[in-house]
């Protein structure tokens, strides 16, 4: 009886669960039902009060005219172009520095590795204004190098590596020095291949945050050729009111690339996570 008590509780307590997970799942998605219904309206339906979800024809043709009202095309360009130039240097950084603090054995490793770690702690409003006065004594504003580097290493993705590679048995190591792999030949012929699952996790949450990414290049740049999307969507904003239905089908095409990158990747996301130890076990 205590046995089929406890199991009937389970059963509760499970279902509460995913009515819970649902709920959230449910409001989370509001706001993008909301952005894709109003890109579908006309503007006079888009700023109607009240507000009304379906509007009274589906006004596919916003698509075309918000690509054409902004230089969509340079924008989205110039945002593929930094977000993957990002991603690639650090998970090339990220991924020799964790491999340095797993498997290296120096003096003052680990309280180096703390001290890097400290960085996650230091607001990114802190350290703007000296990495634009950086990039301005280099000469670097309104370019694509002054967008790339100061993104282009991570403490985030030094642990999340380091987490994973630790995971990883020292005796393929060992096997690898008996057939004369050097130090930078196991890094790159056994710890990269068998990190795949967290280099794609990494490279998941890199490739949105910098897709997302708005004060950096609101900051850094001032031409129109060098403006991303999260900085050229302002441009709908006019002087004397907001173009509504434009900005939302402009913001419906904006992340398409960030749900194609998670879609394709979902897998690798959920096993790097889950083997880094990120996962909540």
């Amino acid at each position: 009886m205590n046995n089929h008590a406890l199991a009937s509780k389970k059963n509760v307590l499970k279902l509460l669960s995913i009515i819970g997970i649902s709920a959230c799942a449910l409001i989370t998605l509001v706001p993008l039902v909301w952005m894709l219904a109003t890109s579908l309206k006309i503007e006079s339906e888009a700023i109607t009060f009240p507000p009304t979800l379906i509007g009274s024809r589906l006004a596919f043709e916003n698509f075309a005219d918000a690509w054409n009202f902004i230089p969509f095309g340079r924008y989205f360009f110039n945002t593929i172009f930094v977000s993957v130039s990002i991603v690639i240097l650090e998970l090339l950084t990220a991924s020799l520095a964790a491999y340095a603090f797993a498997r290296l054995r120096f003096p003052g490793r680990d309280l180096l590795f703390v001290l890097y770690l400290s960085t996650l702690m230091i607001p990114v409003q802190v350290t703007i204004i000296p990495q634009f006065i950086l990039m301005n004594y280099f000469g670097w504003i309104d370019t694509y190098q002054g967008l790339i580097l100061p993104n282009a290493f991570t403490a985030f993705g030094t642990f999340l590596l380091r987490q994973f590679f630790l995971g990883i048995p020292y005796e393929l190591e060992e096997a690898g020095r008996i057939d004369g792999c050097t130090r930078f030949g196991l890094y790159w012929r056994i710890i990269l291949p068998l990190g795949k699952p967290a280099l794609a996790a990494l490279a998941v949450f890199s490739f949105v945050n910098q897709w997302n990414n708005f004060l950096w290049p609101l900051i850094m740049t001032n031409s129109v050729e060098m403006r991303v999307l999260s900085v050229g969507l302002q441009a709908f904003q006019l002087q004397y009111g907001t173009v509504w239905h434009l900005m939302m089908a402009a913001a419906a095409i904006a992340i398409i690339p960030s749900i194609l990158v998670f879609v394709f990747l979902q897998r690798y996301l959920e096993e790097g996570i889950t083997m880094s130890g990120m996962g909540g076990r």
